[in-house]
């Protein structure tokens, strides 16, 4: 068989794909993004313990309480949500330095950035599927707790803003946490020391303020009492849920905890960018 001939200087034939060609964007990197973190049994163990704290132990606290007849002397019901949603940032701290520091340990970083050179947009792929799973769940069982509590326990009718703070306000403080620790892990790059940091940064000073005895330690035990995350969360619920804190009450320990987390962040953001694999 013989081939046709082809003059030397002709051009060479070109292949053209059937397949559309176009570069790549963060639409691109959101969908893998949620596909990672929607199919890894990480994501579903995570969230579904921080579902069964949530909702365990804030209708569990609510019970004890109306059982017990306790005078809320004017307060809400909403504050007892508290204790849940603290037990529940656990599991998020861990799945927010899961979400990047898994990938690390197990090398699938370097396919990653290969299919996404831009290590920029792949962060902020991962920050923002993240952000928004988590503040969806906390929001929806957040909401959910706090009406079968006020529907449990006799006090007085929550007003707009506590229902807003008691429901958003969570969910947005619950899910910076978790992009806080997104952030540690980015600049880790290691799951248990990431998630040990975090763990430290949430519990320690409460621990430490504790055996703070000498009154010269007094205004730095004091700062860590109001300043601890636990402190903030609960004084979003309001002021009487938090003792008359001197502390942030309301909606600022929410813009706390962002401002926080966008430093961190963009402290994540020079170290992927600078950093080889």
């Amino acid at each position: 068989m013989t081939t046709p001939y082809q003059h030397p200087g002709a051009a060479s034939p070109t292949y053209a794909s059937p397949i559309p060609v176009r570069s790549a964007h963060l639409g691109d990197a959101l969908a893998s993004e949620w596909t990672k973190i929607r199919s890894v049994r990480s994501t579903m163990w995570t969230l579904g313990v921080m579902i069964v704290l949530m909702v365990g132990i804030g209708l569990g606290t609510a019970a004890i309480v109306a059982a017990s007849d306790v005078d809320l002397q004017g307060e809400s019901a909403l504050g007892f949500g508290f204790f849940g949603v603290l037990l529940g940032t656990i599991c998020v701290i861990t799945l927010g330095v899961l979400t990047i520091a898994s990938e690390y340990g197990t090398g699938m970083i370097r396919t990653t950035l290969t299919a996404c050179p831009s290590r920029s947009r792949v962060l902020a792929a991962k920050a923002i599927v993240f952000f928004g799973l988590v503040f969806t769940i906390t929001a929806v069982f957040a909401a959910l707790v706090a009406v079968v509590q006020t529907g449990m326990v006799e006090a007085t009718e929550p007003t707009g803003d506590e229902w807003l703070r008691a429901t958003v306000g969570v969910a947005l403080f619950v899910a910076s946490i978790g992009l806080l620790s997104l952030a540690v892990g980015t600049m880790i790059r290691h799951s248990a020391g990431a998630i040990t940091i975090m763990i430290g940064v949430m519990l320690l000073p409460l621990v430490a303020a504790m055996f703070m005895f000498s009154e010269s330690l007094a205004d730095v035990q004091e700062f860590l009492l109001n300043y601890a995350i636990p402190s903030q969360l609960i004084g979003i619920y309001g002021e009487a849920a938090a003792g008359g804190s001197a502390g942030p009450v309301g909606w600022e320990p929410v813009w706390i905890v962002l401002g926080i987390t966008a430093v961190a962040m963009g402290g994540a953001f020079a170290v992927l960018n600078s950093r080889d694999v």
